[in-house]
């Protein structure tokens, strides 16, 4: 008989039914539970061409329908401005499959069987986070290609462009623990895709995605001047052409600590409590 492989000496392992603590631990089984989601991807790959097709649409319509009648100042060519709003409405978008992931993993049982397996109780969700993040940056370089056969280009540097990519990215990953906790609250998949995309459709078109902030209504203004939407995008659409960013980076980065802060923190409460009974 084989003897049993000996422990790492830097490694405690935890004891049957003992949930493992420290970041070690959490890394681990988060990555494992990444990779499972991730090896999903392949065996359905109609959930990411028809996660691709909205965004593509909303691409076209906005440059060929309504982009010869809409003139945002200090751009000459409205797909220098619109693009990057597009950009950052399709991985806000993207990050609502978290929601809808957990929410069907509540209804098959799978977060019951996971929550009696001795694995860290972040590293579900942290794990799920991540996948859908993969998720989002395959999703996010269709839509680059996309927006360079319309005719948009970078115009600052390639540090900037990385810069406002990963901001953009970094903003889609804050917004799934926003789903997550979604995800966690309601009883069926159909409710969690309602309540996922409920309300970014107000948080993503009362905001600068589209047009300039000046030209909502009056009473709109400062709801779209302030919306965190506005913040990330404007903040990648500068560094995308160019343009001097001001304080929009450090704004953006600091919503996307804070919602991940909160977020997070209430999303694993939740998993803490939740049964899918």
């Amino acid at each position: 008989m084989n003897a049993p492989a000996a422990a790492d000496p830097g490694t405690t392992i935890p004891r049957r039914h003992e949930v493992p603590q420290g970041p070690v631990w959490i890394a681990r089984d988060a990555w494992t539970e990444a990779t499972r989601h991730l090896r999903i991807i392949p065996r359905n790959i109609e959930l990411l061409i028809f996660a691709t097709i909205q965004p593509i649409m909303f691409v076209l319509l906005f440059v060929y329908v309504f982009g010869g009648s809409i003139e945002v100042p200090g751009f000459a060519d409205y797909d220098q401005y619109l693009l990057p709003g597009i950009f950052a409405q399709t991985v806000v978008f993207g990050s609502a499959f978290t929601g809808i992931g957990i929410a069907e993993d509540m209804q098959k049982g799978l977060i019951d069987r996971l929550r009696s397996l001795p694995m860290s109780r972040s590293a579900v969700l942290v794990g799920r986070t991540i996948s859908d993040l993969v998720r989002n940056v395959i999703t996010f370089l269709v839509m680059l290609g996309v927006a360079f056969a319309v005719g948009f280009r970078f115009e600052g540097s390639l540090v900037e462009a990385v810069g406002a990519t990963a901001l953009l990215l970094g903003f889609s990953y804050a917004f799934s623990w926003i789903q997550a906790l979604f995800g966690l609250s309601v009883k069926s998949v159909e409710a969690a895709n309602s309540a996922g995309f409920i309300w970014m459709f107000p948080l993503t078109f009362v905001s600068s995605a589209f047009v300039d902030v000046d030209t909502l209504p009056g009473w709109m203004q400062p709801i779209a001047e302030y919306n965190p939407f506005t913040v990330a995008t404007d903040a990648a659409r500068a560094l995308y052409n160019g343009n001097d960013a001001g304080n929009d980076v450090w704004g953006a980065l600091a919503w996307i600590v804070g919602i991940i802060a909160v977020f997070s923190t209430l999303a694993v409460r939740k998993y803490a409590r939740t049964t899918s009974a």
